[in-house]
């Protein structure tokens, strides 16, 4: 009994609060990293270096593997190894004059297929000035393309390569290269062997277009397109082949797990989405205050004695 009380006596002179809050850092000692989202615009494949201005000459890549820029974690698995390639800088936005009758015209130098993008590109040149665009089916070197932004009223008979406002074009013409807003750059139908179509015009002078996934959507008539197919239209149809060019193209293998396919894989028969309407963006019209001083700024701790 004695050596009981004594170990009693012990426990009762030590501190518990500290042995609580150790217990407590020990336990929930977690470290809470946030997680970056796949897709919403990031790509985890490469991450590209632009330079201050456009150029043609070919650009460096870091690839990234799947990986996260910032923390390093591994995020998307497929990703991984293959072939390095460079990166060509394609100007997507194809601005011409805006007067009845007045066309930039543009001369094709070559074209070149691109590592990071499965449609070839063109360089074309206008003046003394070299730039990237998305090459047609037909396009050679030598064509000359023409870029004019008016809308006339009668709709033009462009040729292939040519860039015109949706409202400028007939109803049924293959479109690529289709800007969102206006004045932004092509942001529609970009892969190989791609093409959208007009399909009628809309009131308030909206353009109806049906792009390559059967989806319809309504632009302002003054969005800036590009005429004709994508090139490379062999892309769809051409089977890799073999493991070691799946590699080559930068895709790790998945798991070697096989699994039945089941009625998630099958055809489904659904109804066309409605015609998806694109407006410009609300404009932010909050006053900004700015706050002017005449006089020079004097960093010293008796402020007050300079006026």
């Amino acid at each position: 009994m004695n050596s009981l009380t004594r170990v009693f006596t012990k426990l009762s002179l030590l501190d518990t609060t500290n042995i609580s809050h150790r217990l407590c850092s020990v336990r929930f000692k977690a470290k809470i990293v946030e997680l970056p989202q796949i897709g919403h615009g990031k790509c985890f494949r490469r991450i590209v270096h632009y330079p201050e201005e456009y150029t043609v000459k070919p650009l460096n890549v870091t690839n990234l593997a799947g990986r996260d820029p910032k923390t390093g974690r591994m995020i998307v698995k497929g990703i991984g190894g293959g072939i390095k390639h460079k990166y060509h800088w394609i100007d997507w936005k194809r601005v011409g004059p805006n007067e009845e009758g007045k066309v930039q015209t543009e001369k094709v130098i070559k074209i070149i297929k691109d590592g990071c993008r499965t449609a070839n590109i063109a360089l074309v040149a206008h003046g003394d000035k070299l730039k990237y665009i998305l090459a047609t089916v037909n396009m050679k070197p030598g064509d000359i393309l023409k870029t004019s932004c008016y809308i006339p009223r009668i709709p033009v008979r462009p040729n292939e390569g040519d860039a015109y406002p949706l409202g400028a074009l007939p109803l049924g013409t293959q479109v690529h290269n289709v800007e969102k807003y206006p004045g932004v750059g092509g942001f529609l139908v970009h892969s190989a062997g791609t093409y959208a179509t007009i399909l009628r015009k809309a009131k308030d002078d909206r353009v109806v277009i049906m792009t390559p996934s059967k989806k319809e959507f309504s632009l302002p008539a003054t969005c800036m397109c590009t005429v004709g197919r994508l090139s490379n239209i062999e892309h769809g149809s051409t089977p890799i082949g073999s493991a070691q060019r799946n590699r080559e193209l930068g895709n790790r293998p998945r798991s070697g797990l096989w699994q039945r396919k089941r009625g998630i894989h099958g055809r489904k028969i659904r109804r066309p989405p409605p015609v998806k309407m694109i407006v410009d963006k609300p404009k932010d019209e909050r006053e900004t205050i700015v706050f002017t001083c005449d006089r020079p700024f004097v960093k010293t701790p008796r402020f007050q004695f300079h006026y």
